[in-house]
């Protein structure tokens, strides 16, 4: 059997009870399940093993669960895994806001859907999300309705667009995202 993996990410240092919520909901199962998912693979943070405990007698469609809390070395492991390799399908990522987890995913060319966390103070999560959501990086999710945002990533990802951004043809200063970086920061040779 071909596996089809969903990677989930909250993050290392807020707590995203929200969107672990959502994606062990009966709904998101579903969604899986209708994708031809096999896997769903949860990066849960500091407290969250006590949602994949509490799961009880939830239908979880035949997808298969597993989980950790943190992984010191990154989630480059994790997020590779939904690429797609002989004997697995691509998958997606599904990320809070945060910009590292985003520049990770983007990097590795994964259809990506990411969701803010709306309960953080100055919460800059949401303007970054749409940005790169209206500029055609990712799908901008919800967590009062993931199984939408996880079909349109189905739709997306035959569109994705390449990062980093090339808006000279090449990359102008031959240090791929440190000279992205520098020219959207103004910093030219």
């Amino acid at each position: 059997m071909v596996q089809k993996i969903c990677f989930v990410t909250i993050g290392a240092t807020a707590s995203f009870d929200q969107l672990l919520q959502a994606v062990l909901s009966g709904e998101f199962f579903q969604a899986l399940e209708a994708l031809k998912y096999t896997h769903l693979l949860l990066q849960y943070g500091k407290n969250g093993k006590r949602f994949l405990e509490e799961l009880g007698n939830i239908n979880r469609h035949g997808i298969e669960i597993s989980g950790f809390d943190f992984n010191t070395k990154g989630l480059g492991q994790e997020m590779w895994s939904t690429k797609a390799a002989k004997d697995r399908a691509e998958g997606v990522v599904v990320s809070h806001a945060g910009s590292g987890s985003i520049l990770d995913a983007l990097r590795i060319r994964v259809p990506l859907i990411v969701v803010p966390n709306t309960s953080l103070l100055h919460n800059h999560q949401v303007e970054l999300a749409g940005e790169l959501s209206k500029q055609g990086y990712l799908v901008h999710g919800h967590v009062d309705d993931l199984p939408s945002a996880l079909r349109d990533s189905e739709a997306h990802r035959k569109k994705l667009q390449a990062w980093p951004p090339n808006s000279h043809g090449a990359d102008p200063s031959g240090r791929g995202l440190a000279g992205v970086m520098d020219e959207e920061m103004g910093f030219y040779d």
